[in-house]
């Protein structure tokens, strides 16, 4: 079964007529916006753009080209070595066990080459995107082979789309291209950074996990670590502690409130429903699966499954569907993949709650012809943020933050809109990829001063 128009009406008929406003309120997240922000922007020509502007578009031009889904990064990461070795870079590729595919490690060049990653701030982000594979534009328009962004018609209000633009490639580029602003400057020196870049992050995070593993392995401690995910330019910054007190903030900050930010867990389950075949025109004879999850579905959609004051309420997503075989058959079996953002509990516990509550909501709707069957998550990540002059926020999504093993700060940081990421019309402004390297620019250097 596919989610289409007739398993919408299905829902209708099943669910009551105030259920509609139910899910809405259920599924809103705290603090939610129809639409994503963007932030002023210096210099409107060409004249008055930044002197990186030309080679931080290329790269994020040819980043958003290079088709890397999930599961198929080799290309990104292959081209990413070979861009970074042509500026300087001594690059490394991570292999992840059993597979074809790589981390891109990658060290500026300093005096003091063997120092290798200890105490060092590390500068992340990922190369793999979700499908389907979406082609880059300018301003909704393909482009000629060998466009080199002289155009005098790039403005900080262009447009800038395709699968990736935001999530995550725009933190690439702008990241690349900050720490190479730093390094000609000479701000921050050589042997305190280093770039990494993961496969997996959209999928379970294989690619931080294995690289975590190989610096738990290796005894070796980081001092930071500055995440790149759309954020709108605003900041997180994440230091292992214990939860905090019932009595935190909400995510609307004032000057005398402490800045304290985050984002939710997440977690994914699978809903399967079994049932007896039989023929359509005879329902009494059998039981549909389809049927009985549908009201599965419909009471985890509009059930609390649990809340805080800071991130709100847990979401479901109802992401693959499937179940029978042909229209005129009461369908034997059915099953729907969930995935599930976690705004209750601490990090070590937040999944296992939401979990244990969805387990009971399917088994008070039929614990016979239902199962649940949860894949290990993560809660809520807790966050302060005391970098001056940053905006701080509450993500409604999950990251590789917990990926990364360790007692280093971690700051979560990016261009973009979370609200565009994995859609169509995936996309942001030049002006906001430009204020992104800046940004960068000043947290790295608070964080290696630190």
């Amino acid at each position: 079964m596919k989610p289409t128009a007739q398993f919408l009406l299905l829902c209708s008929a099943l669910c009551s007529a105030s259920s509609g406003y139910s899910i809405d309120k259920q599924q809103q997240p705290l603090g939610a916006s129809t639409s994503p922000s963007t932030s002023p922007h210096r210099g409107q020509s060409q004249h008055d753009a930044p002197p990186y502007r030309q080679s931080l578009l290329a790269l994020h031009k040819d980043l958003v080209q290079t088709p890397s889904i999930s599961g198929a990064e080799q290309d990104a990461a292959i081209f990413l070595e070979s861009y970074l070795t042509k500026h300087g870079y001594i690059v490394e590729l991570q292999p992840l066990p059993s597979e074809s595919r790589y981390n891109v490690l990658a060290f500026p060049p300093s005096t003091d080459t063997n120092r290798g990653l200890a105490n060092r701030v590390l500068i992340t982000s990922h190369i793999d995107v979700v499908p389907p594979y979406i082609p880059y534009r300018i301003n909704g328009t393909a482009i000629p082979p060998g466009y080199d962004f002289t155009d005098p018609s790039i403005t900080p209000s262009t447009l800038l789309s395709g699968r990736g633009s935001v999530d995550a490639k725009a933190s690439v580029a702008a990241q690349i291209t900050a720490i190479g602003e730093l390094l000609s400057s000479g701000d921050i020196p050589a042997d305190q950074v280093a770039l990494l870049y993961v496969v997996d992050e959209e999928v379970g995070g294989g690619g931080m996990k294995h690289f975590s593993s190989v610096l738990r392995n290796d005894s070796i401690k980081l001092k930071s670590a500055i995440f790149g995910e759309p954020t709108e330019n605003r900041l997180a910054w994440y230091v292992p502690s214990p939860p905090p007190s019932n009595n935190t903030p909400n995510q609307l900050m004032t000057k005398t409130s402490p800045p304290r930010s985050g984002h939710k867990g997440i977690t994914s389950a699978t809903v399967t429903a079994r049932g007896k075949a039989g023929h359509s025109g005879y329902p009494w004879l059998g039981k549909s699966a389809t049927e009985v999850l549908v009201r599965a579905l419909d009471r985890l959609l509009r059930i609390d499954l649990g809340s805080s004051e800071r991130y709100g309420n847990t979401t479901v997503n109802v992401g693959v569907l499937h179940g029978g075989v042909a229209a005129n058959v009461i369908a034997k079996e059915a099953s729907a993949k969930l995935s599930i953002r976690v705004a209750v509990g601490d990090q070590a516990t937040g999944a296992g709650i939401v979990q244990e509550r969805m387990r009971e909501v399917v088994a008070a709707v039929d614990d016979e012809a239902l199962s649940l069957e949860g894949v290990s998550g993560y809660g809520p990540v807790e966050c302060e943020c005391v970098v001056e002059g940053f905006e701080t926020m509450v993500a409604n999504y999950g990251t590789d933050v917990p990926n990364l093993e360790g007692d280093h700060v971690s700051y979560l940081y990016g261009p973009g809109s979370i609200l565009v990421a994995h859609g169509d019309d995936e996309g942001l402004r030049v002006g906001d990829l430009e204020d992104a390297v800046e940004g960068y620019k000043r947290l790295i250097v608070h964080a290696v001063r630190a």
